[in-house]
């Protein structure tokens, strides 16, 4: 049986997922690319370095994210989400953003661009030295819907 997720359903995918896709346009070009996350509640958290997803998100920041929660081909759920980027530069806001993100991701192994501004002069990385710059940033989910599909 294949049918829609209400909202509750919806944000426990995003919930309980921490791998999701994000998909931006330039408006020439349209571009994919899986992320790590963390559902606020609210908004989509995560964090970049610069590149190609950044640059067209700042272009144009309206967006579509997609979490799939698989089992097999025939029990599945999949939503997709569309809200605004929003660089998160303020260094409070940037913590508070951090703190959800990883306390998130605890199980399971960061990347060094996932520390948190307080985290970063207690460990020696190119985080640290500077050779990496972080952007963080939320999605502020504008729109949600989800499907499923159960044996």
């Amino acid at each position: 049986m294949i049918g829609i997720l209400t909202n509750e359903q919806v944000d426990k995918v995003l919930r309980d997922n921490v791998l999701g896709r994000i998909g931006c346009s330039d408006g020439n070009k349209t571009y994919i690319v899986p992320i790590n996350y963390a559902f606020d509640g609210k908004n989509i958290i995560a964090h970049s370095t610069e590149g190609m997803k950044i640059e067209m998100m700042r272009k144009k920041p309206y967006v579509c994210f997609e979490v799939d929660d698989m089992n097999s081909f025939r029990d599945w759920k999949s939503v997709i989400a569309w809200g605004t980027f929003q660089e998160l530069t303020d260094p409070d806001d940037q913590d508070a953003a951090m703190d959800v993100f990883v306390e998130r991701m605890t199980h399971m192994k960061i990347s060094e661009t996932s520390l948190p501004h307080k985290m970063a002069g207690k460990i020696g990385n190119a985080h640290v030295t500077g050779q990496i710059k972080t952007i963080i940033f939320r999605i502020l989910l504008t729109e949600k819907t989800g499907r499923f599909e159960e044996e």
